[in-house]
Parts: C-alpha cells; structure tokens; sequence
C-alpha cells in the first residue's frame, strides 16, 4: 500500500525570463524567452511525492484570480488531492535565468502568506514559504513531522525538535534556533563550525551524516523554477 502524506505550502505561478547575462542594476536586456510553469516548493514537493507512489494530499492557498489554474496545474496532473483555501492573490514568482543556471528570484507570496492554522494526523511535511504560525499548527498536530526548512527562517525551536528530520542547505542551517534530531543536507557544504554554544546537528557527527545531491543539468533545470 502506497504511503500517505499530507504536504502544507506554497503554491505559485512561476514567471520565467532566460537570457544569455542577468542585467546590471539599472539595466534593460532585450534577448529574454519567457515560461510559465507551476512552482512553490510545497507544491513542487507534492508532485515530487506523487510522482514517486504516495498518496498526497496538499493543503495550501490561491487567489480568486486568472493565476490560480495555471499554478494548480501541475498537482491536478499528478492526481494530488486538493485541499485549497482562497485568498487575496495566487502567489507569482518572478524569476530571471542567465545561460549558466545563475538566476535572481523575486516573490509575491499572495495567499499563501495568508494560510492559516490546520490540524493534521499522519505524515505531515512544510516548507517555510508559509506563515510559520501554520507550520507550527502542522508540527503540533501531525503523527509523524517532516519540515524542509527553506527559504531560511527563524522557527520555534519546538517546531524544529518536532521534526523527525529537517531537509536544509547550509544556509538555513546555520538559522536554525535547535538542532534538529537528523538533518539532511543539500547541495553545499556544511559550515565549518556550528555557532558558539551549540552542539553540531546529527549531520555533521559521525555516523548521522545524510546528504542529498543531484547532477548539475538537474540543478539548473530546478533554478530556473526557484527550487
């Protein structure tokens, strides 16, 4: 029988410009293609969930607006089952891409940064592109708590000692109030020490290290879709 998860986030309509360079301050480029495609890490997560054999549910917020269909798309056509609330705005996320994978992301999280409280049971994952009151509800009432903690953000630390393990780069490591009971770490390197006063997190000792890598054509497709 397939797992269950239930995954609360973002969801967005990602606006996507690729050129050979990024433009300077100031400065107009005019060699632009352009994309849309559905983005939002909890709805890219959702997807990514389905696709592998779960049974997903995802729990997150859109605009009543003309953006919200085309940012839904993707988890309709991975069969996710959607439990939506309704918002100001479908939250955009306006991304430029240059030739090498570099990009610079803006984004208007519209209601996604409206999603209020839930209670959940069974297998729970957040990110952190939602209210953190709502990430907190989620780590308070799941039977089992998964958090990737991106983008970096100060937490609770018992939203972080909640977690069963907590996905992060390197960056959000060293944001983290707690240390958190296993830590799996991105594409980077850990930090070569840990703030004063704090022990390592489990994935910098020995024997509790767990990375998670992907190929470098993997990573720019992931950049021009703000993963």
């Amino acid at each position: 029988m397939p797992p269950d998860v239930t995954v609360v986030g973002s969801a967005n309509l990602d606006l996507v410009a690729r050129s050979a360079r990024l433009p300077r301050p100031g400065e107009t480029l005019t060699d632009a293609t352009f994309e849309r495609h559905p983005g939002g890490k909890g709805a890219n997560q959702a997807v990514a969930a389905a696709r592998l054999g779960a049974r997903v549910r995802f729990v997150g917020a859109v605009g009543d607006d003309n953006f919200a269909e085309p940012a839904l798309a993707g988890l309709r056509d991975a069969g996710v089952e959607l439990e939506l609330s309704r918002g100001s705005a479908t939250g955009i996320a306006l991304i430029l891409v240059d030739n090498e994978g570099e990009n610079v992301i803006v984004v208007a999280p519209g209601a996604n940064a409206e999603l209020g409280p839930v209670e959940l049971s069974g297998n729970v994952l957040c990110q952190l592109e939602i209210p953190v009151e709502t990430v907190a509800s989620a780590a308070r009432t799941a039977q089992r708590f998964f958090l990737n903690a991106a983008p970096a953000k100060e937490l609770p630390p018992e939203v972080v000692r909640a977690a069963e393990i907590v996905v992060v780069n390197r960056y959000e490591l060293e944001a983290l109030s707690e240390t958190p009971r296993l830590t799996a770490l991105t594409l980077g390197v850990a930090p070569r020490r840990a703030r004063p006063g704090r022990v390592p997190p489990p994935s910098l000792r020995r024997g509790s290290h767990r990375r998670l890598a992907a190929g470098r054509a993997a990573v720019a497709a992931d950049r021009g879709r703000g993963e």
